[in-house]
């Protein structure tokens, strides 16, 4: 430890050590400021701040636009939230009885549960399509195929005899 200088009085000790910050404070004044570092910039750093920054945690929904946009989903995207909402579309009578499978290059495939109920869609299947386009864009849905319950199948076991089954239409 350093002799106290002339001008310092000699002081008994001091329990909280506040004597010796003072001392310390009183010599770091005296040789002014330190030097600065040369691997950090000189620059204050700059705050975000209240507004949107791209160093800011995005939103979930922003990134998941973004990710859609980027991969030319949009259309698909939106089909397919409309094919959810099936019967806001058609009703809920023809809902009912119908059900959206797939789109795909612009082509919706309804399946429906009888084939008069696959006629009857088949009836109105422009007019889907055109509501289909005004939610979503024009052109995005070229046509609606609609399909018809499926057969059951009549082949069991390993041999078949052609032409055998029942004779009934199934879509």
């Amino acid at each position: 430890m350093t002799e106290p200088s002339a001008d310092e009085p000699m002081v008994e000790h001091d329990p909280t050590g506040t004597d010796y910050a003072r001392r310390i404070a009183r010599t770091a004044r005296a040789t002014g400021p330190a030097p600065a570092r040369t691997s950090r910039s000189t620059k204050p750093p700059t705050m975000s701040g209240a507004g949107d920054d791209r160093r800011d945690p995005q939103r979930v929904g922003r990134v998941l636009d973004a990710y859609i946009a980027d991969r030319g989903w949009e259309v698909s995207v939106s089909i397919h939230t409309l094919l959810d909402r099936w019967a806001d579309i058609v009703g809920d009578s023809v809902a009912a009885h119908s059900t959206p499978e797939t789109y795909d290059d612009g082509i919706v495939v309804v399946r429906t549960d009888s084939t008069a109920w696959a006629t009857q869609l088949r009836t109105i299947a422009s007019q889907i399509v055109a509501k289909l386009n005004e939610a979503v864009g024009e052109g995005s849905v070229q046509r609606v195929e609609v399909r018809g319950p499926d057969a059951p199948t009549w082949r069991h076991g390993r041999l078949r005899v052609k032409g055998a089954g029942p004779r009934d239409t199934y879509g």
